[in-house]
């Protein structure tokens, strides 16, 4: 049976709703996926797999609860092919051709067939804001540092951000991880960053990226501690329900709208923080610029 790509509710906000089991799904590792027709759990991302994953708990309309330990993105090919689980998809997510589905994961086996059955599905809400508080302190952390380098360009790369600075987190991006804790970004600073005109060596109008590396944290840091003060609302633009749609953070900043390609979930409002700060630091061979930002929530 091909089952309809999951509806999701988490872009909103949602942290609790009903639904209808489609499938119960034995995953390669033992454990078990569930498929709900609507979820407002989100998954890991198998393209992109930044934000970690929902927890919670799945509740059977009798009354018993099982713990959600895991949240994965599945996908079942044309014409009902086998079930694909996250890095094992060989395609991006949203291809037509595919089904895509939230499988919410549970360590043992239910001990009844829940296969049609009526659940209600609740999210680790603490668990869930201290994610969306990282992910939007990390795209805080793109905006105000393309700002703080945009002087290192000396050509146009080709792709500013929404305030028109040259666009160094998109285009200088390795690898971006989030946690409860902080947001972790690793940059590149190769021969292909070079190439597109940014520069880590000093001229004469500017000093060494190391050098001046110290100057950078604290412009950074101050855009972002204003920021916050500011309280903007955030809102996540959502074309569809579907899990595949293309969705877009936006932030009501002091400077202008901010908008940002996004899959995954983050604050309604900037004040729900009390302080963002980041550390910036350099690899030894300085090859690499790594981002750790920390919110603290108000």
């Amino acid at each position: 049976m091909t089952l309809p790509t999951t509806r999701v509710s988490f872009p909103g906000g949602a942290v609790t709703g009903e639904s209808t089991v489609l499938a119960v799904h034995v995953l390669a590792d033992g454990r078990y996926g569930v498929v709900t027709a609507e979820s407002p759990f989100h998954p890991l991302d198998h393209t992109w797999p930044d934000q970690p994953a929902d927890t919670g708990t799945l509740t059977v309309a009798d009354g018993a609860s099982l713990p959600v330990v895991d949240c994965l993105t599945g996908a079942v090919g044309p014409e009902g092919g086998e079930l694909l689980v996250g890095a094992d998809i060989p395609v991006r997510r949203g291809d037509e051709a595919w089904s895509w589905l939230v499988l919410h994961v549970l360590d043992a086996a239910p001990q009844e067939d829940l296969t049609g059955r009526t659940v209600t599905l609740a999210v680790d809400t603490e668990r869930r804001t201290a994610l969306s508080a990282s992910h939007t302190g990390c795209h805080l952390l793109a905006l105000a540092l393309n700002a703080a380098l945009a002087a290192r360009w000396r050509k146009d790369p080709g792709r500013a951000d929404a305030f028109g600075n040259p666009d160094f987190d998109s285009l200088a991006m390795a690898s971006s991880v989030m946690d409860t804790e902080a947001s972790t970004d690793v940059y590149r600073l190769g021969k292909s960053l070079r190439k597109k005109g940014f520069t880590t060596e000093a001229a004469d109008d500017l000093p060494a990226l190391a050098e001046a590396l110290p100057a950078i944290t604290a412009d950074v840091n101050e855009r972002l501690a204003a920021w916050v003060a500011g309280d903007a609302p955030v809102r996540i633009e959502v074309p569809g329900p579907e899990l595949t749609a293309r969705r877009r953070w936006h932030c009501e900043l002091p400077i202008g709208p901010a908008e940002i390609a996004c899959g995954g979930t983050h604050l309604h409002r900037l004040g729900q923080l009390s302080a963002l700060r980041t550390e910036l630091t350099l690899s030894e061979d300085g090859g690499e610029l790594t981002a750790v930002t920390r919110p603290q929530q108000a």
